[in-house]
This record gives structure tokens, sequence and C-alpha cells, in this order.
């Protein structure tokens, strides 16, 4: 799949059709390097490596299979 950026919020996420309650998993599962808070408060937006989420992506498509 292609993304328009290499970072990206979970908004924009969001628009391209994935589910949020998926994505926000992805940002509480501990150990993970693909998600982050860009800033210190609570409202900060959360973040993506869309290289990262994409490599996550295809190895969960196959792990379900």
């Amino acid at each position: 799949m292609e993304y328009p950026k290499e970072v990206m919020r979970m908004t924009e996420l969001r628009k391209m059709g994935f589910p949020q309650d998926w994505l926000l998993s992805i940002f509480r599962m501990r150990g993970q390097k693909i998600a982050w808070k860009s800033g210190p408060k609570p409202n900060s937006p959360i973040m993506f490596d869309t290289k990262e989420l994409e490599k996550f992506r295809r190895a969960s498509c196959v792990a379900e299979r």
C-alpha cells in the first residue's frame, strides 16, 4: 500500500480507511516502534511511521491466515 507521507497522524490514516480501534491498539502495544505522541500534552496527536505500519500490517495479514 502507498502512503502519501513517511509520518502521518492517526486522523489522516483514519481518512484513508484504517479503523481507529486498530490504530489505537498498535499505539498501546508494549515495545512497538510504530506510533508515538507528538508532544507531552494529553491531546497531542498520535503519529505513525508509515513504513513500520505497513510492515506490521502485512505481518498481521499473514498471521491471520
